[in-house]
């Protein structure tokens, strides 16, 4: 009989530090004699609350690995696109060491600045004229 006592009691000492879970509010003033019931319907409360944590934070490590994964790939485009930069780089270094090479450039760059002005005039133009 002494048993029963101590384990209704350490049953209901799990509600005697002042929190409120499952509509119960437990305090000094709640009475030391809580039905099986009320046990019962608290411990189910506490369960269905942590498995709901629990699949929280099941979730939330699922979106964490998705989102790492996304930044190991990101990176890795990074990493190969900087690796082609560096190649078009090292090609137009080529290009303007040999000075034919250099020639051959300011030539295509002057025509492409005349037909910009070119059509920039032609622009003009049309829209005083239209």
């Amino acid at each position: 009989m002494s048993y029963r006592r101590e384990h209704r009691g350490s049953r209901s000492s799990l509600f005697d530090d002042g929190l409120e879970e499952g509509g119960l509010r437990a305090s000094s003033s709640y009475p030391r004699d809580i039905s099986e019931h009320q046990n019962d319907n608290a411990i189910d409360s506490l369960h269905d609350r942590v498995s709901f944590l629990k699949r929280l934070t099941g979730d939330i490590h699922e979106e964490a690995e998705s989102h790492n994964r996304f930044l190991d790939q990101m990176g890795n485009n990074m990493d190969a696109t900087r690796g082609i930069l560096s190649g078009t780089m090292d090609r137009f270094k080529m290009v303007f060491e040999k000075k034919s090479n250099r020639r051959m450039c300011l030539l295509v760059t002057f025509f492409v600045v005349f037909f910009l002005i070119l059509y920039y005039v032609i622009r003009v133009l049309r829209y005083m004229h239209g």
